[in-house]
């Protein structure tokens, strides 16, 4: 608790100003280039930055910006994409989730209305609701990212069950786990994200969560599965060591257009 104590008040002269005003740093030319203005109390703030190094599989794997990390979570910003997606009712994850992969594959490859088959893309996202109950089966829904080439215009696909979604803008809590994507598994690392979320009180939409694969079910070893929360209004990261910096805001960086 002292050593924690002592690097607060070691770093206060360059924490403080972002404490007292946030909201004018968020307006300056540096954020507009897209440079954090964070210190790190606590925290690994670096410049904006895309970081694949676990998507190996794939030839084309999402982007983003790493805005902060933390022992627990990362902050990260996606830019808008579009995305084919299909829903599939189940009373388990994983089960939903094995039907709905089948036609997205189909589609992938040739089942659209021009023939073409497409090279598989990163991450996959399972689409899962919140208030499910273990008696009650729950609508999963699960998502491709399209293909740089298809971002604009993609082929229709021939299953009815498929649809495009329009992925908006995002900021996202997330957090990362080895081994299997399985239901049990994506439902305790939610908890323990949701867990720290709330103890630095911060806001972000409670209806659903993503559970987030990069791996094909043939990878054994050094499998990397992510649980996803969608930030509302700015990201935070906090501390509840030290009132006086609890918590404050990550920036948002500049938008990083396309995949």
């Amino acid at each position: 608790m002292f050593s924690k104590i002592f690097y607060y008040i070691k770093n206060l002269p360059e924490c403080l100003p972002l404490i007292l005003d946030n909201k004018a740093r968020l307006q300056s030319s540096d954020k507009r280039q897209g440079k954090l203005l964070l210190c790190g109390c606590g925290g690994v703030f670096t410049e904006p930055s895309t970081n694949n190094s676990f998507c190996t599989e794939s030839k084309e794997c999402l982007e983003y910006q790493l805005v902060c990390k933390t022992d627990e979570y990362e902050v990260r910003h996606y830019s808008p994409t579009r995305w084919v997606s299909t829903d599939a009712e189940a009373y388990f994850m994983g089960v939903g989730a094995a039907m709905a992969f089948r036609r997205l594959f189909q589609y992938i490859t040739g089942a659209n209305d021009a023939g073409i088959q497409m090279e598989m893309t990163a991450p996959v996202l399972v689409k899962i609701p919140e208030e499910t109950k273990m008696w009650e089966p729950a609508i999963y829904t699960l998502n491709f990212p399209l293909p740089a080439a298809y971002q604009e215009k993609p082929p229709a696909p021939t299953n009815d069950k498929l649809y495009f979604t329009e992925m908006p803008e995002m900021d996202v809590y997330v957090r990362s786990y080895g081994g299997w994507m399985l239901s049990v598994t994506s439902r305790l690392h939610a908890h323990l994200l949701t867990k720290e979320l709330e103890r630095v009180r911060a806001s972000y939409n409670r209806s659903y969560h993503y559970g987030v694969g990069y791996d094909s079910p043939l990878k054994l070893l050094n499998r990397h599965n992510e649980v996803w929360y969608v930030a509302e209004g700015d990201p935070v990261y906090g501390h509840t060591d030290l009132f006086l910096i609890s918590p404050f805001l990550c920036v948002t960086p500049t938008p990083l257009y396309g995949t």
